[in-house]
C-alpha cells in the first residue's frame, strides 16, 4: 500500500456554534466544503478539536449527518465515537455506522484509568461490533494514561478493521516501535501538528490536524513534501508555519483555533463551557502570529 486508506492530511474539524452556542449545521457544512477545497484527504468530525465532550450523542448524529450531506462521497468522513464507557461506545458506534460514515475514531478511555488489558478489550469490543475501519486515538495529556506500544500492536495485529492510530503521546520511542512492528497497511498519524514532520520522518503516514482548519493548504504542503522525500521543502514549510502551530495550543484546544477562524473571517462561534473564549490579549497575540506566518 502506497497510500493510507484515509490519505495523509486529515483536519480534525472544529464544531461551529451559533451565537447561543447551539450547533450551526449550515456553518458546519460550509466549513467541511472549505476544508475539502483546501486539499483535505478526509475529515475527522467531533474529535477533541470538535469539542466532543460537550456535544452529546443526538447532536453528534446531527453533525455527522450534516457533514455527510455536504461532502460525503468527495472525501472519507470519519466520526469520532469514542467514550469512556465501552458499552455506550459500542451502541453509539453501531448507530453511527448506519449513517454511512467511512470510518470511526475511538479515544483511550479517560478518567477510568484502565490497565493495558482493559484498553485492549475496550477497543477490540468496539471494532468487532461494527464493520467500519477504526482509528485508535492515544492522547495521555487528556486521558491520564498512555496506551503502550505493545497494546497498540496487539490490536493492530489481532483486529483486522483497526487500521490506524492517531498518536499524541509525544513519545518518539513508542511511536517508532509501533511503526516498526505494525502490520502492513497500518497507518500511524501524528495527533500534534508540530510532531508531524519528525513522525513522518520515522515512517508515519501523516497528521490528524488542528491547524488544518485555519491553513489547510499550508499544512498539506508539509505533509506532501515529507511524503515525497523533499525534506528541505517540508522543513521550510514547517518552520514558516510553526509559530502558529504553537500559538494555537497556548490555551486548551480548541479555544485558539476557533479564535483564529474568527480572525480569518470565517467565524464558527465560540466554545462551550467549561471552556471559555480567548481573552482579548491572547486574541491580539494570535492575530500578530497569524500575520507573521502569512495566514492573515
Amino acid at each position: 500500500m502506497t497510500q493510507p486508506q484515509f490519505g495523509r492530511f486529515i483536519p480534525a474539524m472544529i464544531t461551529p456554534f451559533d451565537a447561543d452556542l447551539n450547533l450551526d449545521l449550515t456553518r458546519a457544512q460550509e466549513l467541511a466544503v472549505r476544508l475539502v477545497d483546501g486539499g483535505s484527504d478526509a475529515l475527522l468530525i467531533n474529535g477533541t478539536t470538535g469539542e466532543s465532550p460537550t456535544v452529546f450523542y443526538p447532536q453528534k448524529i446531527s453533525l455527522f449527518t450534516a457533514v455527510l450531506e455536504a461532502v460525503g462521497g468527495k472525501v472519507p468522513v470519519i466520526a469520532n465515537v469514542g467514550d469512556n464507557c465501552t458499552a455506550d461506545t459500542v451502541s453509539f458506534a453501531r448507530d453511527v455506522e448506519k449513517l454511512g460514515v467511512d470510518g470511526v475514531m475511538c479515544v483511550v478511555p479517560y478518567y477510568n484509568k484502565p490497565p493495558q488489558e482493559g484498553l485492549y478489550r475496550h477497543f477490540r469490543s468496539i471494532a468487532e461490533a461494527i464493520d467500519l475501519p477504526v482509528i485508535l486515538y492515544n492522547i495521555p495529556g487528556r486521558c491520564v494514561i498512555n496506551m503502550e506500544a505493545h497494546t497498540t500492536l496487539r490490536l493492530a495485529h489481532d483486529v483486522p478493521n483497526i487500521i490506524a492510530i492517531k498518536e499524541a503521546s509525544g513519545k518518539l520511542d513508542q511511536i517508532t516501535e509501533i511503526i516498526s512492528n505494525a502490520p502492513e497497511g497500518f497507518a500511524v498519524y501524528s495527533g500534534d501538528d508540530e510532531m508531524t514532520l519528525p513522525l513522518m520522518g520515522l515512517g508515519g503516514w501523516g497528521v490528524i490536524s488542528t491547524i488544518g482548519n485555519v491553513a489547510p493548504a499550508r499544512m498539506k504542503q508539509i505533509v506532501e513534501a515529507s511524503a515525497a522525500g523533499d525534506h528541505t521543502k517540508a522543513l521550510s514549510a514547517h518552520l514558516r508555519l510553526q509559530p502558529l502551530m504553537k500559538e494555537l495550543f497556548v490555551m486548551a484546544n480548541p479555544i485558539m483555533v476557533k479564535e483564529a477562524m474568527r480572525l480569518s473571517g470565517f467565524d464558527c462561534g465560540g466554545v462551550r463551557l467549561p471552556l471559555v473564549d480567548a481573552p482579548s490579549e491572547r486574541s491580539a497575540k494570535l492575530a500578530e502570529v497569524m500575520r507573521a506566518v502569512g495566514v492573515l
